[in-house]
Order: structure tokens, then C-alpha cells, then sequence
């Protein structure tokens, strides 16, 4: 072998041990609760993990460890994140109940109007002004959002009034949704959404609030037989999740890679994520409408019904967080004028 091209093979070795160096550099967990198959993972957070890669130029790995595969129930999501034990959750807010007063403004029937962009738009712009962010004191948000709403999906009878569904159990996952089902005359029954499938089956629940899109992952078809919202849309509130780093972690890392975080979290991609949880719903309506289920749209007086039936649900949210010395009415007002200002 001549000199040169000894010399060249070095040097090949050197570039390929600096760069195996380089790679990967950071490693991340993202821990959830819902299947491998489900579009909040295929759609939302697989997409990210691979722009957060390619924005730090191969430095960070982030393995996503779908379905609570790292132990734990959902309710232990944001738990695991505080503590270290993952770096990264998306979970649902509403599984610890009054953790995150202030971002349940956006899950309030008649603040949230069913376009989860504008929701979105609103939540960062709420987050970013520090109106909702003192909620996360203890990790490191990168982004907030809703789902498109709040669909009523019922087992064995259909509902055009509110009236309908006095004497029903119905699952809902947040305190706000338990309050939303309270003023409707039915009973409120709290699970993560993973153990709807067998509550439906054994007749625990009669229905649930729940949007369209985790209709496939989870077969609802198969337990339901109605798929009902209001007309244009409309759904009886929402519910909101985070995505978010353990604190110490986060300050762990140097400014580019940090950086790389930030742009893929930017506030196009908060706008980015309504669009999936749309698009996401539209395909999961479909499913169960291709296995026969009815899908209800109730009239504009219909709609309305609903709309005075749970208005007192607001006020309600206001006087409760009052108590703890958040400004509840002005919260509302705000994040009503920012989805108003999203939705044009």
C-alpha cells in the first residue's frame, strides 16, 4: 500500500470517528400514552423528533416510547417528566386535575369553538405573555394544544338535546369535561381515554366526549353506534396537552441545541399540530361512518340548546379558580378575543 493512500484511509478513519463522536450526542425518551398506530404519534410527535434531529444536524436522538411502555399509568405522565425519570411527555392536562388551572381556559365550551388552529394560536400567544405559563413552573414547555373537540359518541341512543342524555354516564378525562357533562344532567365518569374501549363494552359508560380522531386506534366504532356534534362543527368544549421537557434536562443543554427545540417548536408548528388533530379527525369520523355508525350533525337551534345548557360551565370556572387567586373572567375574555381573532 503506497503512502497516499494510507495517508487517505487515516484520514477516512479520523472523519468517521469525529463524526460517530458528533452523532447523536443527545439522547432523549418521549413517553405517551396512546399506541404506536395513533395519529398523535405517526403525525405529530414522529414528525417533530425528526426535525428536532435534522435542525441539530444529527446531535439529538429522541426514541419515542409509545402506549406508557416505560411504566405507568397516563395520570403519571407529567410526574415521570418532573422527576427525570423521561425526558420528554406528551400527556393530557387534565389527568391531574387543577395542576394546570389556567390553560383550562381553552378546553371551556364556547371559549374553545372548534377550530383547534385558532386555540392553538391563542394558547401560544397566552403562554408567551405569561397569562397561562406560571401552569408549568416545573418543566420546560415546548408546546401546548387542543384537540378538535369534544364529539359525543354514544353506545346505544342518540342525543339532539340536552335533555337526551339526562341519566347517562358518560366518560370524559378532565374536571372541566366532568362539569360540562354535570350541566347536561348526566353523570361524569373520569378515565384515561386507553380504558374507554372496555368501559363502552361492559355498559360502564353509555357514551363519552372524545373528538373523531381516536375513533381507529382505539375501535370505537365497534362499541358505538352515534357520532354527534353541533352544527358546523361545533363541540361541546375540548381538552388540552403538553408537550414538555424535564426542567433539568433542558438546562443541561448547551444554546444551539436548545435552539434546535425552539425552531421546531416555534409558533408555526403550534399552528402546524391544529391542522394535524383536523385532518386526523376528519379521517377518524370516516372510519366509523365506513362501519356503519351514524353520524349526526344537530341544527343551528339544536346546537344553540346546548350552548345555554352549558354556559353556566364558564362561570363556574371562574368562581372556581378564583379561589386561588387566578383572574379567571379575564382569562376568558382574553383567550375569547384571541380564538375570535385566529378563526378569521
Amino acid at each position: 500500500m503506497n503512502g497516499k493512500l494510507k495517508l487517505g484511509l487515516a484520514a477516512s478513519t479520523l472523519a468517521l470517528a469525529a463524526a460517530g463522536a458528533n452523532a447523536q450526542e443527545y439522547e432523549f425518551t418521549l413517553h405517551h400514552l396512546l399506541s404506536a398506530q395513533a395519529p398523535a404519534h405517526t403525525d405529530m410527535l414522529v414528525p417533530w423528533a425528526e426535525r428536532v434531529e435534522e435542525l441539530s444536524d444529527g446531535r439529538v436522538s429522541i426514541e419515542i416510547f409509545p402506549n406508557m411502555t416505560l411504566g405507568g399509568r397516563p395520570p403519571e405522565l407529567i410526574t415521570q417528566a418532573r422527576d427525570g425519570v423521561v425526558d420528554i411527555v406528551w400527556t393530557v392536562n387534565g389527568y391531574t386535575p387543577g395542576l394546570f388551572p389556567r390553560t383550562e381556559v381553552m378546553e371551556l365550551p364556547t371559549v374553545f369553538e372548534a377550530d383547534p388552529v385558532a386555540a392553538n394560536l391563542a394558547l401560544y400567544d397566552m403562554y408567551n405573555d405569561g397569562l397561562i405559563s406560571e401552569d408549568y413552573a416545573a418543566v420546560e414547555v415546548m408546546w401546548l394544544h387542543t384537540h378538535r373537540g369534544q364529539g359525543l359518541h354514544m353506545a346505544e341512543e342518540s342525543a339532539r338535546t340536552p335533555e337526551d342524555l339526562a341519566g347517562t354516564s358518560l366518560r370524559i378525562p378532565t374536571r372541566t369535561g366532568s362539569w360540562v357533562i354535570e350541566a347536561l344532567g348526566a353523570s361524569p365518569v373520569a378515565m384515561p381515554v386507553p380504558e374507554l374501549p372496555q368501559a363502552l363494552s361492559r355498559g360502564t359508560v353509555d357514551g363519552a366526549l372524545i373528538p373523531w380522531e381516536i375513533i381507529p386506534p382505539l375501535q370505537i366504532q365497534e362499541q358505538t353506534q352515534y357520532q354527534i356534534e353541533g352544527a358546523d362543527g361545533w363541540r361541546l368544549g375540548s381538552t388540552t396537552f403538553q408537550v414538555s421537557m424535564n426542567q433539568a434536562r433542558w438546562d443541561s443543554l448547551p444554546e444551539d441545541i436548545q435552539a434546535a427545540f425552539r425552531e421546531a417548536s416555534g409558533r408555526e408548528w403550534w399552528a402546524e399540530v391544529g391542522e394535524i388533530w383536523t385532518r386526523s379527525d376528519e379521517v377518524g369520523l370516516q372510519v366509523a361512518l365506513d362501519a356503519g355508525n351514524e353520524y349526526i350533525e344537530l341544527t343551528e337551534e339544536e346546537t344553540q340548546a346546548f350552548r345555554d345548557a352549558l354556559t353556566p360551565v364558564v362561570q363556574r370556572w371562574i368562581d372556581d379558580v378564583s379561589e386561588e387567586g387566578i383572574d379567571g373572567e379575564m382569562l376568558v375574555d382574553r383567550a375569547r378575543e384571541l380564538v375570535d381573532q385566529y378563526s378569521e
